[in-house]
């Protein structure tokens, strides 16, 4: 007759075992006031173009906790595809498994296709794909690291332009990009994850300074259209600020290659 101490048809368990530990429901929230920036302030920005030497194009921008690296490719024809008078434009985002505080999956998720939807609309009316037919111009972005979806986006579209200005795809102008989140009464510039998840609604506005032409506006949660209209007015002024940070960062690079 079989021993009763281990039954070998079950997993046993570890002879010692502790309780969960749960977050604490009374622990502090996320601060109302800002300590590192102004409200209507945005984190400082780090951009490099021509980082993948492999690809046509490529740009790198780190700000703060945002990391992201985008690369270019093309234009090159697919002989499968049917004949289009205009180019095609496609966006693909993933994440990198440890650039969020859980672990993403290495599958591509709702999630990475919003965010690939979103600096899509951004970047399509800066490209001229008419002058492209029946050729395609691939835009690959890894976020390398992440602090809230609005602040990839707009991160995301800013070194997606960059990288199309230096694989010399002509454009109308360069695209900047800025979120916003209204808590209360208060406008937040650049929301944090933590600073998104409090708010009653983000706004996320991509323009073409140069051109003083917005591209697109998305905006989530509820807002009133007149804070609405506030943080469009508040973002469109700071991308002004970082389409100067991305044309110094070109022209410099430019040099660079040249000397």
């Amino acid at each position: 007759m079989a021993s009763g101490a281990m039954d070998r048809r079950r997993i046993n368990g570890p002879e010692e075992s502790f309780p969960p530990v749960y977050d604490d429901e009374d622990a502090p929230q996320p601060s109302a006031t800002r300590s590192d920036r102004g409200e209507l302030d945005i984190r400082p920005i780090f951009l490099r173009p021509g980082l993948i030497s492999q690809a046509n194009g490529s740009a790198y921008i780190e700000a703060d906790k945002i990391k992201i690296a985008c690369a270019v490719y093309g234009p090159r024809q697919n002989k499968n595809v049917a004949y289009s008078e205009q180019g095609r434009l496609n966006v693909e985002v993933k994440y990198a498994p440890y650039a969020t505080a859980r672990r993403k999956a290495p599958l591509r998720d709702a999630e990475d296709r919003s965010i690939g939807v979103a600096i899509h609309q951004a970047l399509l009316a800066s490209v001229r794909l008419e002058l492209l037919p029946k050729s395609t111009v691939d835009i690959f972005l890894v976020i390398i690291e992440a602090d809230g979806k609005e602040a990839s986006i707009a991160s995301g579209a800013v070194a997606a332009s960059a990288a199309l200005a230096d694989a010399g795809i002509e454009m109308l102008g360069l695209v900047s990009s800025c979120s916003a989140a209204v808590t209360g009464d208060k406008i937040w510039l650049d929301p944090s994850a933590a600073e998104s998840e409090q708010a009653d609604g983000t706004v996320i506005l991509s323009c073409m300074p140069a051109l003083d032409s917005v591209t697109s506006v998305w905006q989530s949660g509820r807002l009133p259209p007149q804070k609405a209209l506030e943080c469009m007015h508040a973002c469109q002024q700071k991308c002004v600020d970082i389409h100067s940070v991305v044309a110094q960062a070109l022209l410099e690079h430019h040099q660079t290659q040249t000397s």
